[in-house]
């Protein structure tokens, strides 16, 4: 049975070379590990990227410029055989923040001096000893909240710097038990097949509880805000999500998922399209339908999920409807300059 050690190691000095790196040695780092097509999926505005130098050009280079004294600090470490593509792949997925003082504009977003805490969560695919392929899902909305510069209505849930699992066993550097990690694919694939089941006779609450603990913690992005248990979660995000975002609503599936310990997750490019009928994140009605892209982390427990850490692409899913939060924070920024 796989163990996954070596494609862990590979992701591990990967991050150790990327975060003793600098803004004009990134790219150096970053390729020491990746391929040469290295195919680098980003959140709005770094998008798709091919290779290290392009990488550490859209996303990186800029980073490190505007953050000093930046370190890593991972909540979940895990590692596993890719569900969607019939366990062909296999994949490292890490989750945590990237701390640093904030000394320097990034994306048009005014720095602050101070500490900061960008929420992030990482897929990588490793084949061969080398990364061949990435998703990096980074809540910059979060960031311009701690910067004081919030783009958005007040939120349903509660604005935190979140932290990692209850049980602090997320860091799963070691091999696991397979069968654990099985078990815990099993409460997530479950989950999803509720989630998207025909069903509409019984009430939301009740098929949450199929597969939800009733204390469930959904730690929502920046925009909406995290919640706590099954009332908390319909009332604070679940309700105001569908009454705004049910027409058009197209699930596209993953391309990504995975499970090991008690920890699973996925991500989709993009997961859903659908339509805004108004009222979502401020936004009027919009006749044109948009992606979402998000990626969800999850802690099982007794068979049934207990944490939920989600990322979605906000910022993105907002421009294609017509709404450039980063181009009216660089306007800004530029204001206040002259």
């Amino acid at each position: 049975m796989k163990n996954f050690q070596a494609e862990k190691a590979v992701v591990r000095a990967h991050h150790e070379a990327l975060f003793k790196a600098g803004p004009d040695s990134v790219a150096d780092a970053l390729s020491e590990r990746t391929a040469p097509d290295w195919h680098w999926r980003g959140m709005h505005p770094f998008h798709e990227q091919s290779g290290a130098e392009a990488v550490a050009a859209a996303f990186w280079g800029p980073f490190l410029t505007a953050m000093t004294r930046v370190q890593h600090r991972p909540d979940i470490f895990m590692a596993g055989e890719n569900h969607i593509d019939g366990n062909q792949s296999v994949w490292v997925t890490s989750m945590g923040h990237f701390m640093g003082l904030f000394d320097r504009p990034f994306l048009g977003i005014r720095p602050t001096g101070k500490i900061v805490m960008l929420r992030y969560a990482e897929f990588n695919r490793v084949e061969d000893g080398r990364i061949t392929e990435t998703a990096l899902f980074v809540d910059i909305p979060h960031l311009m909240m701690q910067a004081g510069q919030n783009p958005f209505p007040p939120q349903t849930g509660a604005h935190l710097v979140q932290p990692g699992p209850a049980t602090h066993e997320g860091l799963m550097y070691g091999a696991q038990d397979p069968a654990t990690g099985q078990e815990s694919l099993r409460a997530i694939n479950t989950m999803l097949t509720v989630r998207f089941d025909d069903d509409t006779d019984t009430p939301y609450p009740e098929k949450l509880a199929r597969t939800w603990h009733d204390d469930m913690i959904w730690w929502g992005p920046a925009g909406i805000g995290a919640s706590y248990t099954i009332p908390g979660y319909m009332r604070q995000h679940a309700t105001p999500f569908g009454e705004a975002l049910t027409e058009g609503y197209q699930f596209n599936g993953h391309l990504c998922r995975l499970a090991e310990g008690n920890f699973g997750g996925f991500f989709g490019w993009p997961n859903l399209t659908l339509t805004n009928s108004g009222g979502f994140m401020g936004m009027t009605a919009s006749p044109h339908p948009a992606d979402m892209r998000v990626v969800d982390i999850y802690r099982v427990e007794d068979g049934k999920l207990a944490e939920n850490w989600i990322f979605i692409d906000i910022l993105h899913y907002l421009n294609m409807q017509g709404l450039d939060i980063l181009g009216r924070m660089e306007s800004l920024c530029h204001t206040n300059d002259t």
